[in-house]
């Protein structure tokens, strides 16, 4: 029986920064919150990715033109998109779905949808960072994007159109104004693009589990299980089932992250999600590094400064969950990072280089589900996040404390349905 005074006992499934943005904030609502978490918390996509917290990421992946690049990509094992052959029957209908997907109307309409779930991320997660005394993790000095090209930077022309239609506003520098922002930049680039709207964090590991560490110190709970599947007594959720047992819930949130899929089944909903596999490599104590997070516009990679040393972050490969990593993938970051900042050394010791790979839940539209479930009032989504899981985090766990309060969301999620791919 629900609680009279509308509060709920709520079961969060994944413990990633979706799953605990959206933990804190139904805690903060009063309501008893448990996650449930097959691994260790925050060490999936959230442990690996470079750490952005990037307001403007309102372009989709599916961008008009992109399929004249896929095949030159394609062909390229060690390119910024790769797949895996064997597994091309399987993911065939996401690539139909993701090229339809990148019609100029459409992309439009996902920039706006993206816009305010990922516009706000630095606001919305300012009270759970102060609360757990985390601000010296987070950091808000800008992103930068970098060109060896003006026809590198025109090819680039309809995506920064659509962060300027969002609201975004960008300084442009030439060559010598690039050298003087960011000295230890190759001399190759000659365009350089500053979002000074967007932020990162120095440990996006220490961030969550400062974020758990809190949670928990407030009542809150953790289970070690998987969750599989959900009992309903009609309509309404009685239980989620994982491999240790029904875990009683008054309300649920799926935060699996790749993992989702077959939890949405489960309740009713096909959605076609997939996993962008993504490799980071990091070198520990690198002998120069950029001041902020740089992006190579053409390798499609990011150089982000950390605590624990410098993070090259990126590319694209489709081989599914089950494949083994292909650790190439990982090192080609290096020699790119290498042309980048001519002042890291020739070769490093094996010691201090660490590589990691992981999924990124990923819709063709590059829009994330978020809203209520099909089989259940009380079930709710919140995955699907692609590249914007870290920054669209904040924003998706307050908009799932919104659905579970019964509240109208402060944004429109209409476009987030699962029911947009029936």
């Amino acid at each position: 029986m629900m609680p009279a005074n509308g509060l709920k006992r709520v079961g969060v499934i994944g413990a990633g920064m979706v799953g605990v943005c959206a933990a804190s904030w139904l805690q903060r609502d009063g309501h008893s919150v448990f996650l449930v978490e097959a691994g260790e918390p925050g060490h999936g996509a959230s442990f690996g990715n470079a750490g952005c917290f990037n307001g403007s990421s309102v372009t989709p992946v599916a961008m008009p033109g992109v399929i004249r690049n896929v095949p030159l990509w394609l062909l390229d094992p060690l390119g910024p998109l790769s797949l895996r052959w064997s597994y091309l029957p399987t993911i065939a209908p996401w690539l139909v779905r993701f090229v339809r997907a990148g019609t100029p109307d459409k992309v439009r309409a996902q920039a706006r949808a993206l816009r305010p779930l990922v516009g706000p991320t630095l606001e919305a997660l300012k009270p759970l960072v102060s609360a757990a005394g985390a601000e010296d993790l987070l950091h808000r000095l800008g992103h930068l994007y970098v060109y060896r090209s003006e026809e590198s930077l025109g090819k680039d022309r309809l995506a920064w159109e659509l962060r300027r239609e969002n609201g975004v506003e960008i300084d442009e520098f030439d060559a010598d104004e690039l050298r003087q922002l960011e000295p230890a930049l190759s001399r190759d680039y000659v365009r350089g693009v500053l979002v000074r709207e967007n932020g990162h964090t120095s440990n996006p590991l220490k961030l969550i589990e400062r974020l758990l560490e809190h949670f928990l110190r407030s009542g809150g709970e953790i289970t070690h299980a998987r969750a599989h599947g959900f009992r309903l007594d009609g309509r309404r959720l009685a239980a989620i089932q994982t491999d240790s047992g029904e875990l009683r819930a008054d309300a649920a949130v799926v935060c699996a992250g790749a993992y989702s899929k077959p939890l949405a089944v489960a309740l009713g909903d096909r959605v076609p999600l997939e996993t962008e596999r993504g490799y980071h490599l990091m070198i520990r104590d690198p002998e120069t590094t950029p001041r902020i997070p740089t992006a190579d516009a053409d390798g499609r990679f990011v150089a982000t400064p950390m605590d624990t040393g410098l993070r090259f972050a990126g590319t694209v490969e489709l081989a599914g969950l089950a494949a083994p990593p292909d650790w190439r993938r990982a090192r080609i970051l290096l020699e790119q990072g290498r042309k980048m900042l001519p002042g890291l050394a020739a070769s490093h010791p094996e010691e201090r280089i660490s590589v990691w790979m992981g999924h990124r839940p990923s819709l063709p539209d590059s829009l994330p589900v978020i809203g209520r479930s099909r089989a259940s009032p009380d079930v709710f989504y919140a995955f699907g996040h692609g590249h914007v899981g870290m920054t669209a985090a904040p924003m998706t766990g307050k908009i799932v404390a919104d659905l579970v309060g019964g509240r109208p969301p402060a944004i429109d999620i209409t476009p987030f349905a699962a029911g947009r791919f029936d």
